[in-house]
């Protein structure tokens, strides 16, 4: 069976304005549109395959279209869009994310669906259930399992979004068990976020069946890429994407790409007010600096996981990829914008940057003592000062 060689993907990206200049993603780049995206994800990331979570809207919708019109864009046969340029071709993979309420908070999930008409389906009845069809991750007034349904119902499926941070996450905000809100089979994988890794997620006994996916949650082009799966499969389609994450007729995930977890914004409980690491979770008062307030505390993914895991962290089941740590570009220290352009203009993507030019072919690029820090990333031979209360963590290559 012929699989592709690779096929990078990232299928976590918001959409911060339309074709005409309109809000979608509230708090996403300005320049975050979906023609910026796709040409980004071609010519400067080399990605296979992207999933863009705004395509609700109505005046995406449109941009899609005219990129249909013109050709740039086709709809492919097994689901989804191919763009295509002079300098390569990304599939993209439509989709949706949603909040919902669940047990004793709110959650988001992601929604993907194959086509133009799944996708018409679909919002007639989204649209009935948000206050604004225009805007990203609207609260919707439904349940997970009329969602999974609905989504079913027209060949899509449905994954919890960053499942472990502490906002707006299933396991971060809401629930001990999945479970308890449906059976883990209904979800066709789970997304870790950048606060956690597969270790961590394996903790818990119930997740042992399901797929592990890696994405961005991109709200700027420079973040599209942070966090991607290699995926096994034939060609980069919706079709071939399930059967991937269902891991049948030998499609699985090769591998998942995703910051270590201390550099996650989230990974340990930290005081948002003096950023010092709080131990105890449970208390509105900081025991470093005094102050109280229902924010200032923000609890940890690491300190999560402690509190809900149900087995010893990394019980990983057989089908389990290895989980690659990926420090992306923008962390590397000394990799400004100006040796950036250089190593673009000689190597072409991030990707061909990451994955396989040599330290010697860095060297003569932009020196050694960068080279050797992006060798030094690759192989792990790097450590970490923590992340926290909404602040990344950094490296060290001490």
């Amino acid at each position: 069976m012929n699989f592709m060689e690779e096929c990078f993907a990232d299928l976590h990206i918001h959409i911060g304005r339309t074709m005409h200049n309109r809000p979608v993603k509230i708090t996403a780049s300005r320049t975050l549109t979906l023609t910026n995206i796709v040409e980004e994800a071609v010519t400067r990331k080399g990605m296979h395959m992207i999933g863009i979570i705004d395509c609700h809207s109505p005046e995406v919708q449109e941009e899609i279209d005219c990129h249909l019109e013109t050709g740039r864009m086709q709809e492919l046969p097994g689901g989804g869009y191919r763009y295509a340029t002079s300098e390569g071709e990304v599939t993209l993979i439509a989709g949706i994310e949603v909040e919902l309420a669940v047990g004793r908070g709110l959650a988001h999930f992601l929604v993907y669906l194959p086509d133009r008409t799944a996708f018409a389906t679909f919002r007639e009845w989204y649209q009935t259930k948000v206050k604004n069809i225009h805007l990203s991750t609207q609260r919707m007034y439904t349940d997970p399992e009329t969602l999974v349904m609905k989504a079913e119902a027209v060949g899509g499926i449905v994954i919890p979004a960053h499942a472990f941070t502490p906002h707006k996450s299933i396991y971060g905000a809401c629930v001990e068990s999945l479970a308890s809100v449906l059976p883990v089979h209904r979800f066709a994988a789970l997304e870790l976020g950048l606060s956690s890794d597969s270790d961590l997620a394996d903790g818990l006994a119930e997740l042992a069946e399901m797929t592990f996916v890696t994405n961005s949650d991109a709200h700027s082009t420079a973040k599209i890429a942070r966090e991607y799966q290699n995926l096994q499969i034939k060609r980069p389609d919706f079709t071939e994407l399930l059967l991937a994450l269902a891991r049948k007729e030998d499609r699985r995930v090769r591998e998942n790409y995703g910051l270590h977890p201390q550099l996650g914004k989230y990974y340990r409980t930290r005081c948002t007010n003096c950023e010092e690491l709080v131990a105890q979770t449970d208390s509105p008062r900081c025991p470093h600096c005094g102050k109280e307030g229902k924010k200032t505390i923000t609890r940890g993914v690491y300190e999560r996981f402690q509190e809900i895991s149900t087995q010893l962290p990394a019980s990983h089941p057989a089908h389990r990829p290895p989980y690659r740590y990926h420090i992306p570009l923008e962390f590397i220290p000394g990799l400004g914008p100006g040796r950036m352009r250089k190593l673009l203009a000689a190597f072409g993507t991030e990707m061909n940057i990451l994955h396989h030019v040599s330290v010697d072919q860095l060297t003569e690029a932009v020196g050694a003592t960068v080279a050797q820090a992006i060798d030094r990333s690759r192989r792990g031979e790097i450590s970490f000062i923590e992340g926290g209360a909404g602040m990344y963590g950094k490296i060290s290559l001490e």
